[in-house]
């Protein structure tokens, strides 16, 4: 199973292994990692779930497409970067084995 890593604003460090097709939303919920809410539970209708790609990631997660649910709920958020994506919206494969996300400050 793929590893996915979220690093909290902290510096706090949670490897967890993820099943194929699993949201990292989802795979931080079920392993109880903090900063994640995940408030609509997955449906891409909040931003409580936004974290940053590490950079090095970011080419394989992809960015938030302009003008999509995603990009729209992502201009809400206090620390909005170039590198953020909500974990609701990204799903897991063997590709992003190893995946970093960093969980923002104002999630804590």
């Amino acid at each position: 199973m793929p590893k996915v890593t979220y690093i909290e604003a902290s510096g706090t460090e949670h490897v967890v292994s993820v099943a194929n097709g699993t949201t990292c939303r989802d795979a931080a919920m079920d392993n109880d990692i903090p900063g994640i809410d995940g408030d609509c539970g997955g449906a891409c209708a909040c931003a409580t779930c936004h974290v940053f790609v590490d950079p090095a990631w970011l080419d394989r997660v992809g960015r938030a497409v302009e003008g999509e649910m995603e990009a729209n709920l992502l201009q809400f958020v206090p620390d909005l970067s170039e590198n953020s994506r909500l974990a609701c919206q990204i799903d897991i494969t063997d590709a992003l084995d190893g995946l970093v996300l960093r969980l923002p400050a104002s999630q804590h």
